[in-house]
């Protein structure tokens, strides 16, 4: 498990006010990754895109449901896992690999995720698909998945806080994840309280492009310079994080 001992509630707060693209944007100035890294693919979708962003960190699990487990119940490991969530530094987000392939059956349903939000979590991500989705929608639980399944299977929590792969990304438990109606993406942890900072000048640097284009009265030049104000403003705050 990770220390993320830098990472305030006050950090993760502030996170919260902002969508998933502009934390995106910041974390690319920082440059301690490719631009190409760190977000879950188009596989991984909002099921509620109205919902505000999720923040919180990773509490990874493997699942399957094509066959009965050799032993136990289909409902081994949830008890294993919600106990782990105390091990986090902060909210978890209940992260699902799905080993079945193709997929068998839905990871999660109502009693599940009443569950989760019972102890603590703030959201849920699967590579595979969920279901009961009305129910769950009432109770304002975000969730992310690869689709829609109608039938639970024989479902299993076969390892709890292991490294998984989903939507093209390694996660490992306790890592920071940000979430709405626009994907998921990881935030580095070193980087996380200076990310949430940052996020409200970015947007005003956007602004300034914005604010033009609906001031009425435009032409090629103006909007140039205001592209230019635009950069100029990007370029001082990505230097003001690299020398932070």
């Amino acid at each position: 498990m990770k220390n993320v001992t830098t990472v305030t509630p006050a950090d993760l707060e502030l996170l919260r006010r902002y969508d998933t693209p502009t934390v995106c944007n910041v974390i690319e100035l920082f440059d301690v990754r490719p631009r190409t890294a760190g977000y879950m693919d188009g596989r991984i979708k909002a099921c509620y895109p109205n919902l505000p962003p999720m923040v919180g960190f990773a509490s990874t699990a493997t699942f399957r449901a094509a066959a009965p487990p050799r032993s136990g119940n289909v409902y081994s490991g949830l008890t294993e896992q919600l106990t782990s969530f105390a091990e986090l530094p902060g909210p978890p987000v209940v992260v699902f690999q799905d080993l079945d392939d193709p997929v068998a059956a839905a990871t999660f349903g109502e009693i599940m995720c009443t569950t989760y939000k019972t102890f603590g979590a703030v959201g849920l991500i699967t590579s595979g698909a969920g279901r009961d989705l009305e129910q769950v929608e009432a109770l304002r639980f975000p969730c992310f998945t690869n689709g829609t399944m109608c039938a639970h299977g024989y479902c299993q929590i076969v390892q709890v806080n292991t490294p998984i792969h989903v939507g093209g990304v390694m996660l490992h438990a306790g890592d920071l994840l940000h979430g709405d109606r626009n994907g998921v993406t990881t935030i580095p942890l070193e980087i996380a309280s200076a990310v949430a900072q940052a996020c409200a000048d970015y947007m005003a640097a956007e602004q300034v492009i914005l604010d033009y284009l609906r001031s009425g009265k435009v032409d090629p030049k103006g909007f140039t310079a205001a592209r230019n104000e635009c950069r100029d403003r990007i370029l001082a705050l990505e230097r003001r994080l690299k020398g932070r």
